[in-house]
């Protein structure tokens, strides 16, 4: 029987960490779609789909709250994505140097220290902050998309089509937030295994309690 290996722990502890926080996140896809009422998501964009509604009800030249609202949707994404893609340039560059790739193979971390381990952290981490980034630029894509639509005059467009619009950006910023959630956890890889399962633990448990609705949803008129 082979002794005990620290580098085990990789193994063991960095799956489990993933598999523990992709199936919180297929359990949450799976309530939304078939009780949306009892998650923020759906409690969210149901509130979403009524401020459309009464936003394509007033006339044209009081639509500028509706228009604010859009923009600074559009600001928030396109920060988000920027502040993704630099952060993606960061690593990058740092995969590139080999003096900086030894930083985190030091005695201190509890783990797998080899090189080529050090390289998936790498990789791992920085295909987190793309995805980020491709979201949160499909969410501001969406955004001024519907920016257009309220904005265009004498429009006979459906209703439909302009919430259809507004929960598809909405659905790519939530993408891309929990993006900046799996980063967190692989960022903290770098420091070994034990600290980033602790934090897929502890990111669970805080999202179980965010996630959940308690709120009825109102129903308007």
């Amino acid at each position: 029987m082979r002794p005990w290996e620290k580098d085990y722990l990789d193994v063991i502890l960095v799956p489990s960490g993933l598999l523990l926080m992709l199936g919180y996140h297929l359990i949450l896809v799976y309530r939304y779609l078939k009780c949306p009422q009892y998650t923020v998501i759906g409690y969210e964009n149901h509130n979403k789909r009524a401020w459309v509604r009464r936003m394509l009800q007033v006339e044209m030249k009081d639509r500028g709250p509706a228009i604010s609202v859009i923009s600074s949707n559009i600001t928030a994404a396109t920060a988000l994505s920027t502040i993704s893609l630099v952060l993606s340039s960061v690593i990058g560059a740092w995969i590139g140097s080999s003096s900086t790739a030894n930083i985190f193979t030091g005695r201190y971390i509890y783990g797998n220290r080899s090189q080529s381990i050090v390289y998936v952290k790498y990789v791992s981490l920085l295909s987190c902050f793309l995805v980020a980034f491709a979201c949160f630029v499909q969410t501001a894509r969406y955004f001024v998309h519907v920016n257009f639509l309220i904005s265009m005059p004498n429009n006979d467009i459906p209703v439909g089509c302009v919430v259809k619009e507004v929960i598809r950006g909405s659905h790519f910023w939530l993408v891309g937030l929990r993006s900046l959630f799996f980063a967190t956890s692989m960022l903290l890889w770098i420091f070994g295994p034990i600290p980033m399962f602790i934090c897929s633990v502890i990111m669970v448990l805080l999202l179980m309690s965010f996630d959940r609705n308690t709120t009825p949803l109102h129903q308007y008129k």
